[in-house]
This record gives C-alpha cells, sequence and structure tokens, in this order.
C-alpha cells in the first residue's frame, strides 16, 4: 500500500469511527450529548437529525462506489464539523471542544483530498478544452480527423 492510500484509509478511518459513535450517542440520546447541544442554544430534537446524517454518512464514505454521494457526505460532513466548531467558539465552549470538531474537519478534507480515483466523480472540463478569445474563455470540442 502506498503513502497516499495509508493516509486516505487512516483519515478516512479516523474521521468514519468520529461519526459513527457520534451519531450513535446524539441518536441514544446520550445525556452529556444533549446537554453539550442544548449549552450551544439547540434544540433537543436537532441532536436526531444530526446523529441520522452522521450515520448515512459514514455509510456513503465506507460503501463501494457511490462516488457523487460520497461527496454529498463529504460536504455534509464538513459544515457540520466546521458548525460546530464556530458553535463552541460562539458559545465560550472549553477548547477542546473546537480542537475536536477541527480535527474532524481536517480529516474531511484529507480523506477527500486523498480518496482513490474510483471514488471521484469526475472533472468539470480538461483545461485543454478552453482557449482564450479576447475577455472569454470558449470551449473548444476536439476534432474528428
Amino acid at each position: 500500500m502506498n503513502a497516499k492510500a495509508m493516509g486516505y484509509w487512516t483519515a478516512t478511518s479516523l474521521l468514519c469511527f468520529g461519526m459513527l459513535s457520534g451519531g450513535v450517542a446524539e441518536l441514544l440520546q446520550a445525556r452529556a450529548t444533549v446537554a453539550g447541544m442544548v449549552a450551544l442554544g439547540y434544540p433537543v430534537y436537532f441532536v436526531t437529525i444530526i446523529g441520522t446524517w452522521k450515520l448515512l454518512g459514514t455509510i456513503a464514505l465506507l460503501a463501494p462506489g457511490l462516488p457523487r454521494l460520497k461527496e454529498w457526505a463529504y460536504a455534509g460532513i464538513f459544515f457540520n464539523m466546521t458548525g460546530a466548531l464556530l458553535s463552541h467558539l460562539a458559545a465560550g465552549s472549553a477548547g477542546w471542544h473546537v480542537a475536536v470538531t477541527g480535527t474532524f474537519a481536517a480529516l474531511t478534507v484529507m480523506s477527500w483530498a486523498l480518496r482513490p480515483a474510483s471514488r471521484i466523480v469526475g472533472t468539470l472540463a480538461p483545461a485543454t478544452l478552453f482557449r482564450s478569445v479576447g475577455h472569454y474563455a470558449v470551449a473548444s470540442l476536439p476534432s474528428d480527423g
């Protein structure tokens, strides 16, 4: 296994473990989890919504194929973790809360950036398809012959 693959699976494993364990704690309405969300100013029902999304996102990241769904899962986890980070900062939470949520946001970016080609949706268009015409970029279609 090369270094990129090892980095991907390390980041992805840590990320999925965190999202899975957090999601389960939220769905089980663990006392400390609910208290933490309420302390941030969120309603209790929000715990169930976030827990469900974390479990579904973890499944999407670990399931084979489904590259478009994985993109959505990465985005959702990133938004969740950066939102949690900002919520903790705004609420004046202990520094470790900010560090943990920041670490999960970073793991999300690392996993996304290191993902294998089979987990990438694709590119918009190769750079060679565009040429500059004045101030505009115009698509150049390849010729048939």
